[in-house]
């Protein structure tokens, strides 16, 4: 029984690596929105040439950064 709980305890945690990296790689990818997820606004054109990732307009991403604890 004790094998059988390291080989599921092992699954389990490559899946959730797996997911992980996922999760990354979708951040990352250009998100084809140009909607600002915060308030809806339309994301600017020359801030989506610097940053096809980006998920907020300036003012957003910027109050966003704000709230952020530092490290």
């Amino acid at each position: 029984m004790t094998e059988r709980f390291i080989e599921q305890a092992e699954a389990t945690v490559a899946f959730e690596a797996e997911m992980a990296v996922k999760q990354v790689q979708n951040s990352l990818a250009p998100s084809g929105r140009t909607e600002c997820e915060d308030c809806g606004e339309e994301i600017g054109a020359d801030r989506l040439a610097v940053a096809p990732f980006a998920r907020r307009c300036v003012p957003c991403q910027q109050g966003h950064e704000r709230l952020r604890p530092r490290r």
